[in-house]
């Protein structure tokens, strides 16, 4: 008998690694202190601050000067839009990102386009990959920044950043890329990928949530995010979140010795958990990359036809799965992903899109109940929808 509850909705969140937690429970307790304060309380706090940071910077081939913590990647986000935007307006106005971007991306643009920044997408082809070529064409002399994920969070498209940097460079443009799915599962050593600018958070690695980061290379200008202390080197001021730092820095150590081992089992349970939908279900589109190999190992996005994905989400909440049926920050829209419309997919079957994402922690045996738990909710849904039994095929499924 298999063991429920079943959670593949790691996109959207990670369960605490018990190494992170044990890392973090001092720091709530005995090692209390503010590492701002001068006394040994404080002293004790800040060189736990500063050795995470030591870590992380390690980890994606930075200097610790260059890190900034913040409380999640859509804080960093925010900041790194923002931040270049008002730092370098003198310069221009012209910005240009992905339209497949996550809300904390295209809500901070659409703030800036109502400030006076002119805001430009690059198209993005039917697997979700930023044109490059399109890119080049509508750089100016007067465009400042240029970001796109470096793995998108719904279809898992592994982008091209590197070249996507070298083309922002050419025009004397900044790049930024949101590394908040790809942290701990791909390279993102920064000096490889070569932005200048990149976000991270704690909670999608198995760590702590309210925890994150923003690389900003040396020399470049960004606008302070938060005034009134002298944290991060007076750039975001607050209470410094001890636990939450120590805590991510030792999820991420985690992540990163695991990280071929977890890449290769991921993987083999989101290719037959993909395999076997396309195999035994009819009218089923699988959104983003059809390479499996350039996509994130743990993501599987499928289109349903003939039905809403909201239906399947809950059918398979009372299996027992947790699934998701699109960004965790957007679940609360009645809206079709932005994502999938995007990338060409029709309304209407965006609205019958669900969202995979296995963590590893999941099972095979997890992976073959889930898919028969989702063959058996789809028959019964479309056994109701008026679309399908128009098909004639009610008993084809």
């Amino acid at each position: 008998m298999i063991k429920t509850p079943i959670y593949i909705d790691h996109a959207a969140t990670t369960p605490l690694c018990p190494e992170a937690l044990e890392a973090m429970s001092p720091y709530f307790t005995q090692i209390f202190g503010n590492p701002n304060s001068q006394h040994v309380f404080g002293r004790e706090s800040v060189k736990a601050v500063d050795e995470a940071r030591d870590k992380i910077a390690k980890f994606i081939g930075c200097k610790p000067n260059e890190l900034y913590f913040t409380s999640g990647g859509s804080e960093a986000d925010n900041w790194a839009l923002k931040g270049i935007a008002h730092a370098y307006k003198e310069k221009g106005k012209h910005i240009i990102i992905s339209p497949i971007e996550h809300a904390a991306m295209l809500s901070t643009a659409k703030v800036l386009t109502k400030e006076g920044f002119e805001v430009e997408y690059m198209k993005v082809d039917d697997e979700g990959f930023i044109d490059l070529d399109h890119l080049s064409s509508i750089m100016r002399k007067d465009t400042i920044l240029v970001g796109c994920m470096l793995a998108n969070n719904e279809v898992g498209t592994i982008e091209p950043i590197k070249r996507m940097a070298q083309i922002a460079h050419e025009f004397g443009a900044f790049a930024f890329t949101d590394a908040v799915q790809a942290a701990g599962v791909l390279d993102i050593n920064v000096t490889e990928l070569g932005v200048d600018l990149m976000s991270m958070s704690a909670h999608k690695i198995y760590g702590p949530k309210g925890v994150g980061a923003l690389y900003v290379r040396n020399g470049v200008k960004i606008n302070n995010l938060i005034s009134g202390g002298h944290q991060e080197r007076t750039k975001r001021g607050g209470t410094t979140n001890v636990p939450g730092i120590v805590g991510f820095a030792k999820a991420f150590e985690i992540a990163m010795a695991e990280r071929e081992a977890n890449f290769n089992y991921v993987s083999s349970l989101r290719d037959r958990f993909i395999n076997r939908i396309l195999s035994e279900m009819k009218y089923v589109k699988l959104n983003g990359p059809k390479d499996l190999t350039k996509r994130l190992p743990a993501n599987a996005d499928f289109s349903f036809e003939f039905i809403e994905g909201e239906s399947i989400l809950f059918s398979l909440d009372l299996a027992g799965i947790a699934v998701s049926s699109g960004s965790a920050c957007s679940s609360g829209s009645l809206e079709p992903s932005h994502v999938l419309l995007s990338l060409g997919v029709p309304e209407e079957l965006a609205h019958g899109s669900i969202r995979f994402s296995f963590g590893k922690h999941n099972t095979i045996e997890e992976v073959d109940y889930t898919v028969e738990q989702i063959k058996s909710a789809v028959e019964k849904l479309r056994a109701m929808s008026p679309l399908f039994n128009a098909k004639g095929e009610i008993k084809n499924v």
